[in-house]
């Protein structure tokens, strides 16, 4: 049976991370589980019944309550949709999905036809970035806006930088684990290193099967039909996605791009501070509206 982790009981330590960051969230939430044709898929929603829909995509080895815990405060007064995205969660169906075209964006399209969303914001964070772009690519006139925050699918970062800096640590950190080895590995990727997040990166990494295909990038052709408002947050530091090369290329390849921002300090992934989930959660707010 496929799987993308190593043993069902390295499964179930990811689950009870996915527990954790979930009982961190503030706010009512309903857990869901919906069928598509690529296999089973969970969301978490809450927020106001009637607030303007929000769906939101985590990034790799992660999940809907991660990326929730973050965008909390989109739950004062919007739908928020948190959806597992399958071959990336430890709540959807266990399965790789195809990179290399457009089935992301169909599954994605399924989803929304499951919960009867005809046009929504969406937000997409790394991983689930490329997600979205997929689905800005497939089908348009899904997305009212859309939000990318370091994402996937648009550049690609210098590959002796990224070995050095990045692979080479998180081999020896998957060879001999050690709270060193992890430091060393986590430093270049997170820009917080004093919250859950790094425990839960250690573990992810040692966890699930690794799965190093590179996702297809976007081109200006293939975007030429997303008319929707588009707002690319990248990050200064950043080594898989460079945030300046990755601005450059979102202007020249979206048609209606109104709105960038380049975290000049920060890594990869963004501070997970109160501060900053704030402020993210409030430019978000103001661009959607």
């Amino acid at each position: 049976m496929e799987t993308i982790f190593k043993s069902p009981e390295k499964k179930e330590k990811i689950l009870e991370w996915y527990d954790k960051f979930k009982n961190k969230i503030k706010y009512p939430l309903e857990s869901m589980e919906i069928q598509t044709s690529f296999g089973k898929t969970h969301l978490l929603t809450g927020g106001p019944a009637d607030g303007v829909p929000v769906v939101i995509l985590h990034g790799a080895m992660a999940s809907s309550a991660h990326l929730l815990y973050e965008l909390q405060g989109l739950l004062e007064n919007y739908r928020v949709y948190a959806v597992d995205i399958i071959g990336q969660s430890v709540k959807s169906e266990d399965r790789r999905i195809s990179v290399k075209n457009n089935d992301y964006g169909i599954w994605l399209k399924e989803v929304f036809e499951n919960l009867n969303l005809k046009k929504v914001n969406l937000i997409g964070v790394s991983w689930g970035g490329f997600v979205g772009i997929r689905t800005a690519v497939t089908f348009p006139e899904l997305i009212e806006k859309l939000v990318l925050l370091v994402p996937a699918g648009l550049v690609n970062g210098n590959p002796f930088s990224g070995m050095a800096k990045l692979a080479f640590p998180m081999y020896l950190y998957q060879k001999k684990p050690t709270p060193e080895r992890l430091h060393n590995f986590t430093k270049n990727l997170l820009t917080t290193l004093d919250d859950d997040w790094v425990s839960y990166i250690g573990d992810a990494f040692l966890n699930y099967k690794m799965d190093m295909t590179v996702p297809k990038l976007a081109t200006k052709k293939e975007l030429i039909h997303f008319q929707s408002p588009a707002y690319v947050l990248a990050a200064g530091e950043d080594i898989s996605f460079p945030g300046q090369k990755l601005i450059e290329k979102s202007k020249k390849i979206f048609p209606n791009l109104v709105k960038t921002e380049l975290l000049k300090n920060s890594k990869h992934s963004p501070p997970t501070t109160d501060e900053f989930r704030k402020w993210m959660a409030g430019q978000i707010a103001e661009f959607i509206g």
